[in-house]
């Protein structure tokens, strides 16, 4: 009688599991896919044109540099796969930071040579380290996207070292050389100001857990 009273509990939960893990995830499909990153792309883009330069005001480099991106890229980081995460932000950083440059002017054209590639090379890699820790706690989780954005400062600061010590790109007084390693370092060094950036991360963990509650689910993924 107990038998028959637990089988019958077993067969009421199973078609509830079985629910849930279906709401939790989704088959393969590149049309959505590609709709996801279309979309996610345009607001890491729209994020990303979001600074002080917009609000009539100017900070030093590289405080100038920081935008309303991160929360949105961190975010989806979490929420999607690794493929939607991965080419939303750096397509949509590209595109922000071309905008930022040859339409709001907030550095000299050249500069795009390296901007652009650099602040794909930084974020891309980031939106992985923080997708890798999606299913740990919401310490753990605040942890990665701390993890994240130190990568991403370093990766700046790896990027400017070099070219600052070895080549007058940055320079547009004439007559500008080279500065060495000492002073480039000095010169990227700047870049570790960045690290502001971690203030973003609770607006990201609050996007993060607003789109679990509402839609019901871990992962759109």
């Amino acid at each position: 009688m107990n038998q028959r009273r637990h089988g019958s509990v077993q067969n009421s939960l199973a078609p509830s599991a079985s629910g849930t893990s279906q709401r939790d995830t989704h088959p393969n499909n590149p049309v959505l896919d590609i709709a996801r990153i279309g979309a996610f792309s345009a607001l890491v883009a729209v994020g990303t044109i979001i600074s002080n330069v917009l609000f009539g005001f100017t900070l030093p480099y590289p405080l100038g540099e920081i935008t309303a991106a991160p929360p949105f890229y961190l975010a989806i980081a979490v929420l999607f796969s690794r493929k939607v995460s991965l080419w939303s932000t750096a397509i949509g950083s590209a595109i922000g930071e071309t905008i930022n440059i040859f339409v709001f002017g907030e550095a000299p054209s050249t500069w795009a040579l390296t901007f652009i590639p650099g602040i794909v090379l930084a974020r891309a890699p980031e939106v992985l380290i923080a997708h890798r820790f999606r299913e740990k706690t919401r310490h753990l989780l605040a942890f990665g996207m701390a993890l994240a954005t130190v990568y991403e400062t370093v990766a700046f600061f790896l990027i400017d070292w070099p070219i600052y010590s070895f080549t007058a790109f940055y320079c547009t007084q004439p007559g500008c050389s080279s500065s060495g390693l000492v002073q480039g370092f000095w010169l990227a060094s700047f870049d570790f100001a960045t690290l502001i950036d971690l203030a973003w991360i609770p607006v990201a963990l609050i996007l993060v857990v607003a789109a679990q509650r509402a839609f019901r689910v871990q992962h759109f993924d």
